[in-house]
């Protein structure tokens, strides 16, 4: 069995959440290989977090359910994945 990567675009709740608590949350919540910030627009700025699971059925899904549960999280939403 392999892994698949994954890049989850994590929304904040507001452009007042502080990202690099948020990184660290990111962080702690699952195993991240790298994460990278996206300006969307009216200081608001997203994250992109790449994150490697192994290629079961939901992993995916548990990474999106875990970054959801975050405190300051609006949504967290898989945009690509690719097996590796």
């Amino acid at each position: 069995m392999g892994n698949v990567a994954i890049i989850v675009k994590i929304m904040p709740e507001s452009p007042d959440v502080d990202r690099e608590a948020l990184k660290a949350a990111v962080k702690a919540a699952v195993q991240v290989d790298d994460i990278r910030e996206e300006p969307i627009g009216f200081g608001l700025v997203a994250l992109k977090a790449a994150i490697v699971v192994p290629d079961k059925a939901g992993a995916p899904d548990e990474v999106e359910a875990a970054l959801q549960q975050i405190e300051g999280v609006a949504s967290a939403e898989i945009i690509e994945s690719t097996l590796v």
